[in-house]
């Protein structure tokens, strides 16, 4: 916070209002320090539609400031309009905050997509020295989820599936104290006041983070089809190079012959099972962190149960800390340690993920012989995001996690629409004003159960959207799509 500044002869005072994707990716701290820097004195909020700002100080300040909103914003932001009025000076500005945030009237801000974990924290992580030293939830306002743990907006802690968690003293002070990365990074965590997480097969269950990572490795170690709560769902993993274990996976999933990905410890592992030109890297490394489709190794030891048949194979990243840890060695454990997996949505081929406690308790314990579990609620499921590389261009295949549910920009208004998707590899999308929302990856409409989820996410993405006066869906006579938007088209 800045001191108590004096009205100084020529001070002027402005009010911002910046939109886009700027709630979650730690605007508001960054506007805290340009303002600090550049001594100006005022405030910052969220409301349900953008960020809002005033400033006061010299005119040639407040024009750099206008310059730095913009050259410097946060990496995951998205700008898409800036707003400036003059207004009245105040003769006393004290300082410069962070206020409370409020609803607006209006349309709301675009909720930004869950980010994998960053350098910094990763860091942080494996470092002995550190108190969040292999905390599996340890994130920062650069990093960790955002859609799926996100109930309402403005973007706040009592807005998402973290309300629950009360933060500790010391976390307390890095979430206030605006030096610090961790200044209003709403998923902030630790050890002591954290989500937690446990390992459990049959009537057995292991408590405490070491010791549940270490039975999860052995269990895979051992020929386990192993469950693993992660951002948007529970995971199936299995090792990559035994054809039984993967065979009974693809039992399991009733899968038939279509692929499976591969999570891999770092692109050194990635570059064994698959050749990896300089833009796929990137793209594999980048926040989003997707299945990347890639030409295969012939003498990669891969089980060719993976993915039969096929010249390509899906590798990604680890994206989530427990990712990072599950593929580490534990200290002072003698479970062979993976540096591959086979990692695939956890739920039959004709089913939505599992990623509630009660999809844990009935769909999911006949999929896999033990569970990586933890106590942080999904609000939203999200299942991974699959891309192409094709002529050096990114070429989405499923666009999920890491990308939904980030707008399209449609380039002119008009009303909201709801487009209900398709039978097969459903997704939807609604508009709203000028932006196009799309849904993270639904599944096939031939259950009851997908239905449910589809269900369950156009409510979800309509509580936070404004409602639709028109739903658009295709004519085929027995799509469950087109059944759905007749039985609710109502008056519309």
């Amino acid at each position: 916070m800045t001191d108590t500044l004096m009205l100084r002869s020529g001070d002027v005072r402005q009010r911002f209002r910046i939109t886009g994707v700027v709630q979650g990716v730690g605007f508001r701290p960054f506007v805290h320090r340009v303002a600090a820097e550049l001594g100006l004195a005022g405030f910052v909020g969220n409301d349900s539609g953008a960020v809002f700002v005033e400033v006061q100080g010299p005119p040639v300040r407040l024009g750099e400031f206008a310059r730095r909103l913009r050259a410097e914003a946060p990496p995951l932001a998205r700008i898409s309009g800036v707003e400036v009025v003059d207004v009245d000076t105040e003769t006393t500005a004290n300082g410069f905050t962070i206020v409370q945030s409020h609803t607006a009237v209006g349309a709301t801000t675009p909720i930004p997509p869950d980010v994998a974990v960053c350098e910094d924290c990763v860091g942080e992580l494996f470092d002995p020295a550190d108190r969040r030293y292999r905390h599996p939830f340890i994130t920062c306002t650069n990093c960790g989820p955002r859609f799926t743990i996100i109930r309402a907006l403005p973007y706040d802690r009592p807005a998402t599936t973290m309300a629950s968690f009360v933060m500790c003293a010391r976390c307390a002070a890095e979430y206030h104290d605006p030096a610090n990365r961790r200044f209003h990074a709403q998923p902030i965590a630790c050890p002591d006041c954290g989500p937690a997480l446990w390992f459990s097969s049959g009537t057995e269950r292991i408590d405490g983070v070491d010791a549940a990572l270490a039975a999860a490795q052995q269990a895979l170690a051992d020929g386990a089809l192993l469950a693993v709560k992660g951002i948007g769902g529970y995971h199936l993993a299995c090792v990559v190079d035994d054809e039984a274990v993967v065979a009974r996976l693809r039992a399991r999933k009733a899968r038939g012959a279509k692929p499976f990905a591969v999570l891999v410890r770092d692109l050194a592992v990635a570059r064994r099972y698959a050749r990896i030109d300089d833009t796929e890297a990137a793209i594999m490394a980048g926040p989003a962190r997707p299945i990347v489709l890639l030409r295969r190794r012939p003498d990669g030891h891969i089980a060719e149960a993976v993915a039969p048949g096929s010249p390509l194979i899906g590798l990604m990243l680890p994206y989530s800390p427990i990712h990072h840890l599950l593929l580490a060695a534990v200290p002072n454990a003698a479970a062979r340690v993976p540096d591959a997996l086979v990692l695939t949505s956890a739920n039959r081929s004709d089913e939505p993920i599992c990623f509630t406690d009660e999809d844990a308790t009935q769909r999911l314990r006949p999929l896999c012989d033990a569970v990586l579990d933890h106590n942080r609620p999904i609000h939203v499921p999200c299942d991974d995001s699959v891309v192409r590389v094709v002529d050096g261009r990114e070429l989405p295949i499923r666009r999920s996690r890491g990308y939904a549910p980030l707008p399209v920009d449609l380039g002119r208004d008009g009303p909201p629409v709801l487009a209900v998707g398709a039978e097969l590899k459903n997704t939807f999308c609604l508009t709203d004003g000028p932006r196009a929302y799309l849904s993270g990856h639904i599944g096939d409409m031939g259950s009851y159960e997908t239905l449910r989820a589809f269900e369950r996410a156009v409510g979800q993405l309509g509580e936070i959207r404004r409602r639709p006066v028109r739903l658009a869906a295709d004519l085929h006579p027995g799509y469950q799509t087109r059944t759905w938007a007749e039985r609710h088209a109502h008056d519309r």
